[in-house]
């Protein structure tokens, strides 16, 4: 159990009327459950038994009830304002609990904690009010008390000996876990409950199906209902091909082919329009906007909305993945010797060669090495020493690209004297060739490409070393000696994540040169109901629109409770959807789909259980890695 009972049953707190001018809280009394002969009178309980007797009597705010007997809810009326309510949901069967402090004016809802420094929990033994009552002790005396409030308290000291009872009952039965009469209830040393969201008050996932006492007027204010389809959607015949850049340019067939066609199901996003917009709208003015970064976690959309922005400007798409070992030389091509003969040519250059031969070939890393010239670290840390080492001359502002860029010459120029065709290496078999990568040829032949996970590069400086291809008119010499200039349709899409493991910040320098930055979240909840039954050919509407409160209150707990070890997103719940059909069990599927993925600490997984996805589908049975 991880219960914290001080954070329920705190001792410190004035008692309300009409125990409050009482010096000595002790009782001699005891629960049946308890060994010793004394109980200490709890406020949180006194307050929550007036509020049930008040709603179950006068008619007084708030609501106590079941929900198919599995689930306690509960509306507490809150004495901070008159439109605050905390709501409470308490599964039996685990002990998971959810609260929020709810105004009722803005149905807007705040986390609840049950801590001795904040909330005094008397609105949990108010939802648990009709699991105490189910216990002869704890019944009993609640009738004797309510007596002697209707009498007006003519008895004190068997009101207070009634009371003490129902509170020594109260903290034994949770807090011993061999007694018979056991309530299991999960809060931790923090305080900290997950929410009850409007979501779910919107989904009526806790509609009561048994008023105890009260009457329900948030919980029960809707039933329960699908989420509605997406508004304002762009069909795909007004937005492919309809910004392009430059209408008098006819693209080859090859080129023609490479423009992505979206799929029927994919709902173009906001963030593709207008980064399409701004594209089209800058086109032969001083400053095009060119590069874009779209930021977001995992399976949000971004490398589709890269697709899209290509659709939308008819341009050809291509990409470029990073990973750790990216360095500055791989995003401009590689130079592969067409034989394994290095016999021909200048002895210097012959050794060279088959010296690089067994670092692994000719390509700008090795021949940079071989030059023995400085790495991105020692640029970064002097810049100045670096470039007085590379051309003699001091310059103590230098900065780092301007020593990557005479790096990058200097390595270029030897590339292309080591793999120079002579006549007598052309006679003799030998020969190169130079392999482009898709960036250089995106933007020599003006394309979009997108560049995927750059943050995930080790050496931060890499991107650094291809600012001048992110300007307006940026050029590099390539190993051919061919000198490329940016096309002015070239479009740049970098798609990344920061907040994932092994993901690092982006150069301040890159992310100036991006003319617009979007942060992609997670889509509408209306838009992930369509997009996932486009794709996996589900039909009940109403179990997906479940699925996605799921997914959408996994994602909300892991970045309150900073769970980053996982991912969740539109992959996982599409996973979920496919694993639902055919296992028939949406709770079972869940366990091996989104929890599994969401992290790896099995007590974070044991949370996201009890607190998302349990209140919303219900095991059919106990898994045994629940």
């Amino acid at each position: 159990m991880s219960v914290s009972i001080s954070n329920l049953f705190n001792y410190s707190r004035e008692l309300p009327e009409p125990f409050k001018s009482l010096t000595n809280k002790k009782v001699r009394v005891a629960s049946k459950y308890a060994s010793g002969t004394e109980a200490t009178l709890c406020g949180s309980v006194i307050k929550a038994v007036h509020s049930f007797y008040n709603c179950a009597s006068n008619g007084g705010e708030g609501a106590v009830g079941w929900v198919e007997d599995k689930k306690c809810v509960a509306e507490y009326k809150s004495a901070m304002g008159p439109d605050l309510y905390h709501l409470v949901v308490i599964d039996v069967a685990s002990g998971s609990v959810l609260a929020s402090v709810y105004d009722k004016n803005t149905e807007t809802a705040e986390q609840y904690i049950a801590h001795s420094s904040k909330r005094d929990g008397a609105a949990l033994f108010f939802c648990l009010m009709p699991v105490l009552l189910s216990d002869d002790e704890f019944a009993d005396n609640y009738k004797v008390y309510c007596d002697q409030i209707t009498a007006g308290y003519s008895d004190m000291t068997i009101a207070k000996q009634s009371m003490a009872l129902m509170c020594d009952n109260a903290y034994r039965r949770i807090k011993d876990e061999t007694c018979a009469a056991h309530i299991k209830i999960n809060i931790d040393k923090s305080g900290n409950l997950m929410r009850v969201s409007p979501a779910q008050l919107d989904s009526g996932v806790f509609s009561p199906t048994n008023v105890v006492a009260g009457e329900f007027t948030i919980f029960a204010r809707t039933g329960r209902v699908v989420i509605s389809k997406a508004t304002d959607e762009v069909k795909h015949s007004d937005f492919e091909g309809k910004y392009v850049l430059n209408p008098g340019r006819k693209l080859t067939p090859v080129e023609q082919s490479l423009v992505p066609k979206l799929p029927e199901w994919y709902i173009i996003p906001p963030e593709a329009i207008e980064i399409c917009k701004h594209a089209q709208v800058t086109t032969g003015k001083p400053m095009q906007m060119r590069n874009f970064l779209l930021r977001g976690p995992a399976g949000t959309g971004k490398t589709m909305g890269a697709k899209a922005i290509a659709a939308g400007l008819g341009l050809p798409y291509m990409k470029y993945t990073c990973s750790a070992g990216t360095e500055i030389f791989d995003f401009i091509g590689s130079v592969f010797p067409v034989t394994d003969s290095f016999s021909i040519g200048d002895a210097d250059l012959n050794r060279e060669r088959e010296m690089l031969k067994t670092m692994g070939g000719i390509n700008y890393e090795n021949v940079s090495k071989l030059m023995q010239l400085p790495d991105l670290d020692d640029m970064d840390y002097d810049p100045a020493g670096v470039y007085q080492a590379l051309t003699g001359e001091a310059k103590p502002d230098a900065t780092t690209q301007e020593c990557l860029a005479i790096v990058l010459d200097k390595v270029t120029e030897k590339v292309r004297a080591l793999t120079a065709h002579s006549e007598q290496q052309q006679s003799s078999g030998q020969t190169y060739t130079y392999v482009e990568t898709d960036f250089i040829k995106a933007l020599k032949n003006g394309y979009l490409v997108e560049i995927q996970e750059p943050s995930t590069i080790i050496q931060p400086g890499v991107l650094v070393g291809l600012n001048s291809l992110l300007e307006q008119n940026g050029t590099i010499t390539l190993p051919t000696g061919e000198i490329i200039k940016r096309h002015p349709d070239a479009v740049v899409i970098v798609t990344t994540n920061v907040s994932y493991e092994g993901c690092r910040g982006m150069n301040q320098s890159v992310t100036d040169r991006m003319s617009l930055v979007k942060d992609i979240e997670l889509p509408a909840p209306e838009v992930m109901v369509q997009r996932v039954m486009s794709i996996t050919g589900a039909t009940d509407e109403y179990q997906v629109s479940q699925m996605v409160q799921v997914v959408n209150d996994l994602a909300d707990y892991c970045r309150k409770n900073s769970i980053t070890d996982g991912s969740y997103g539109m992959r996982s719940l599409i996973d979920w959807v496919i694993s639902t059909e055919i296992s028939g069990d949406p709770y079972e599927s869940a366990l091996y789909t989104i929890i599994s993925k969401a992290t790896a600490d099995e007590e974070d997984r044991e949370a996201l259980i009890s607190t998302v996805l349990e209140p919303i589908f219900a095991p059919k049975r106990k898994s045994a890695t629940a």
